[in-house]
């Protein structure tokens, strides 16, 4: 009893995270199940981009992640280099159900390993698992790492399902570029805690620093969100939609 209430408080580090991928693909969504445990059916898209904060609690260490989600649309796609520059860590999303998704998030890979910092960690995100019909446990093992087999890719082919893109081909070029790789439903939950906890652990201590501001570490702008509350940047697209980002 005595030795844990001495034992001294775990070192906590942040951690600087964007989002990216094409509109709609779920990112507000994995966040706010990640924030607050919560999904909004009929999500409002991302304008400019928002601002959230959560902590993940690991053996020996505690991190903030600092998190950026930035808009799909493609007016918004010049303004991503301010958001994950300087960034530790980096969600590509896609949807499972379309196709040409996968195709964007490639690109924001690609764009990442020329411009981002040297060493950043990508995870691939093939979000919406809950428009298939793969039994949950089989999603659970066959996305939630390296050593992951093609259970869910085989279920997914013989149910005739919403999937487009199987499990087989989003893992295999995770594989090709080092990525981490999960398949996730902001929807019902399912993995969304285990992608942030695999990228807290992949982050060197080293890597680990103050990053508040959109683009530089140590300073912040002013503009902070704890739990649920965001932050929405360039208002100036204020009131455009543009589908559901759930």
């Amino acid at each position: 009893m005595a030795d844990s209430a001495s034992a001294p408080p775990k070192p906590s580090s942040s951690v600087k995270l964007v989002l990216l991928g094409e509109a709609a693909v779920g990112k507000s969504s994995l966040v706010l199940r990640f924030v607050n445990n919560d999904f909004q059916e009929n999500k409002e898209p991302t304008i400019g981009a928002a601002f959230l904060t959560q902590k993940s609690h690991l053996p020996h260490r505690t991190i903030k992640f600092e998190i950026w989600d930035t808009a799909g649309q493609e007016r918004f796609a010049s303004l991503a280099p301010m958001y994950y520059r300087n960034a530790q860590s980096a969600l590509v999303v896609y949807d499972l159900t379309k196709p040409t998704s996968l195709v964007k998030a490639k690109h924001w890979v690609a764009e990442l390993q020329r411009q981002a910092s040297p060493g950043i960690v990508i995870a691939l995100v093939g979000n919406k698992l809950d428009l298939t019909n793969e039994d949950a446990a089989a999603s659970r093992e066959a996305t939630s790492g390296d050593g992951a087999d093609a259970v869910g890719e085989e279920v997914a082919e013989e149910s005739g399902d919403a999937r487009k893109i199987s499990t087989k081909e989003g893992r295999e070029y995770a594989e090709e570029e080092g990525l981490l790789f999960f398949e996730t439903s902001a929807k019902t939950g399912v993995n969304v805690q285990e992608v942030f906890t695999a990228i807290a652990n992949a982050i060197p201590e080293t890597q680990m620093k103050g990053a508040k501001g959109p683009g530089a570490t140590g300073a912040g702008t002013g503009q902070t969100a704890l739990g649920s509350e965001r932050v929405n940047l360039n208002q100036r697209a204020e009131g455009a939609k543009e589908g559901c980002a759930c």
